[in-house]
């Protein structure tokens, strides 16, 4: 029996343009939910985390739309807010397969809060575009009435960029290890946790900016002394030399390997990079071993059968 946590990607809930609606994102989660009930039907503990930039973009058209309406929603506010959504979601779609199966397990989701530098460099350098594209005019005047940050998005138009510090710790982590030690099925650290910042004297308050989700599970799952560490996401394994006729897929790899990779610009940052970098700061903290496979692969990647598997 091993302790896991599962990151579920945000992207990995919309299957194109045309499957966006909330009925289209439970539909994929009743999916992905089957897969994880296969290994908790073996007994181990889980954890989940899931990504929310699409639903986080959402929210912020929304917001735009009804801009001079009603107050705009604080961007550590949105996180929260898909926190309790796709929570939600994840948490009925797993007691309704529990009950086809007959399986006695308890899950819950957790509001999670991940604790950033406030000194951390990304504050210094926003870089995360979020939201929609803004013309010119307009991304001045967010600039100058809102202090917005703009930058331009490959002439698509500009685009709000705010800072993804580095996660440190998850606040919550002792509650949620012991819930899951407890038999509980635990959903946590959504869209990475919102980010929060510590004075002196230790009070928290949030802040505008986003976690990577990948890096945040490898945060949560070394605090609670999870074994493995699984990142689903779009592809069976990781590729080396991805979308070129060279392109071959990996079946194991080390930490030195991995960094190997890195160094040579395999992985492309925003996509494969932060999945594998998690991988690495997991397996480095904790030991263990880190998988990345798709939904479907998860329970059958855990005995070795398929994904990639990072390892010491």
């Amino acid at each position: 029996m091993k302790t896991i946590v599962i990151a579920i990607g945000g992207n990995s809930l919309i299957k194109d343009a045309r499957h966006q609606s909330v009925a289209h994102q439970y539909a994929a989660v009743v999916e992905t939910v089957r897969h994880i009930s296969d290994m908790l039907e073996r007994g181990h503990r889980i954890a989940i985390t899931h990504g929310n930039g699409p639903q986080v973009g959402f929210i912020l058209l929304r917001s735009e739309h009804s801009r001079g309406i009603l107050h705009e929603v604080p961007l550590d506010s949105i996180v929260a807010d898909t926190q309790g959504a796709l929570g939600y979601q994840i948490q009925q779609a797993l007691e309704n397969e529990f009950r086809r199966r007959k399986l006695s397990r308890s899950v819950l989701s957790v509001v999670t809060q991940t604790l950033v530098d406030r000194d951390d460099p990304a504050f210094a350098r926003p870089t995360k575009p979020i939201g929609e594209f803004y013309t010119r005019e307009q991304a001045e005047e967010r600039t100058r009435v809102d202090k917005w940050q703009m930058v331009e998005d490959a002439g698509r138009g500009w685009r709000r960029v705010v800072p993804s510090p580095i996660p440190v710790r998850i606040i919550e982590s002792g509650a949620i290890r012991l819930l899951v030690t407890g038999g509980c099925v635990v959903i946590a650290a959504g869209g990475g946790g919102i980010p929060v910042v510590a004075d002196e004297q230790g009070i928290l308050s949030g802040v505008a900016a986003v976690i990577d989700k990948d890096l945040a599970s490898a945060v949560l799952a070394a605090q609670i002394g999870a074994d493995v560490l699984m990142i689903s996401t779009a592809v069976e394994k990781v590729c080396l030399d991805f979308g070129t006729p060279r392109q071959r897929a990996i079946d194991t790899m080390t930490v030195a390997e991995a960094r190997r990779h890195i160094a040579e610009g395999q992985f492309e940052p925003g996509s494969m990079l932060p999945k594998v970098e998690a991988c690495i700061r997991f397996v480095e903290e904790r030991g263990g071993f880190a998988v990345i496979t798709c939904p479907s692969g998860l329970s059958t990647a855990l005995e070795g059968a398929t994904g990639t598997r990072v390892t010491a």
